[in-house]
């Protein structure tokens, strides 16, 4: 296993374990970070864990393209009333996602010093937050990284009412030109609107 330095670089992402992972330590410094997805690196750890690196083989994508949207979820589309927004409200997205607790997980990832993370690339305008508001309160949304190469690297999501972040993602990709939305791992969430595993090389090669 490696162990980062203060020094940016990254090992090979061909020497990943099976699950994965790919190096330990370093920092949430915007330089990294920005270099880490350029190399389809992300951090992912729990609050008491070191930060720790990953680059999945496969990697769980969902190509724009290949968007499914159920009979039911049409119905709900047509009859909304909610309202989706892109980089509103970046920092109560973020904060909203890392109160969701997942399965599996006994704390969220999201910590105080990720949320400062994220929120200094999105003032450089790397890290994107889409909205979902009824009447004025914000009930769904998620964020993510845009590198500028039609990639969207999605982070997290939250729904404080039913169905309200697959409005903003389903919105969100028909209304952008991306090539390709990363989910980084398997959701079953994710596999219903379409997407599937791709090996890691296809995937690099959209971002490199």
């Amino acid at each position: 296993m490696h162990y980062l330095t203060q020094d940016i670089e990254f090992p090979n992402v061909n020497e990943a374990n099976e699950d994965g992972l790919l190096a330990i330590g370093g920092d949430l410094s915007t330089e990294r970070l920005i270099y880490a997805y350029k190399k389809g690196i992300f951090p992912w750890f729990e609050k008491e864990e070191p930060i720790l690196w990953w680059s999945p083989n496969p990697r769980f994508v969902l190509f724009p393209n290949k968007l499914k949207i159920s009979k039911s979820m049409k119905q709900v589309l047509r009859n909304s009333s909610y309202i989706v927004t892109i980089n509103k409200a970046f920092k109560d997205v973020i904060q909203q996602c890392s109160k969701i607790k997942r399965n599996g997980q006994s704390g969220t990832w999201i910590t105080n010093n990720m949320i400062n993370a994220y929120c200094k690339l999105h003032e450089l305008g790397y890290a994107k937050s889409v909205e979902v508001w009824k009447d004025k309160d914000l009930v769904g949304g998620f964020y993510g990284i845009d590198l500028g190469n039609k990639v969207f690297c999605g982070e997290s999501m939250f729904a404080n009412e039913s169905n309200a972040s697959k409005i903003g993602l389903i919105t969100f990709i028909q209304n952008t030109s991306y090539k390709l939305i990363d989910c980084q791992v398997f959701t079953q969430h994710m596999e219903s609107l379409g997407a599937e595993d791709i090996p890691r090389d296809k995937f690099l090669s959209f971002i490199i």
